[in-house]
């Protein structure tokens, strides 16, 4: 999971350097090869470390949570932009929360499991 993480942070810091439709595809590779293994690998852990008999509880919060996160990314680049800045720069700063996620996932590796 921590490679997904650094892997996503890096395509988002690839973004600073875009400057034809090659960077843009090549941008659009590295966001498909990292989209699907994250999704999969953070609900997948997630269920390792929540109770069992309370499972359908803890995913209806991730799935609010979930839904913020789009909310919150979305609302970091539209901020960006309208504030002068280029589209590159909105989707690097997006680095900032995987960054964030690599410290949270890794003091949380140290943390015993719920059972």
């Amino acid at each position: 999971m921590l490679i997904c993480i650094v892997g996503y942070f890096c395509v988002c810091l690839y973004a600073l350097t875009l400057k034809s439709l090659l960077d843009f595809g090549i941008l659009a590779f590295g966001v498909g090869c990292f989209q699907g293994s994250i999704q999969s690998l953070s609900r997948s852990y997630f269920s390792k470390i929540i109770p069992a008999e309370n499972s359908g509880e803890y995913f209806g919060i991730y799935d609010i949570f979930s839904k913020g996160a789009s909310f919150l990314g979305s609302a970091v680049i539209a901020w960006v932009k309208l504030a002068g800045g280029t589209i590159n720069i909105a989707v690097a700063l997006l680095s900032i929360f995987f960054a964030l996620g690599f410290v949270f996932l890794k003091v949380a590796d140290k943390q015993p499991l719920i059972k």
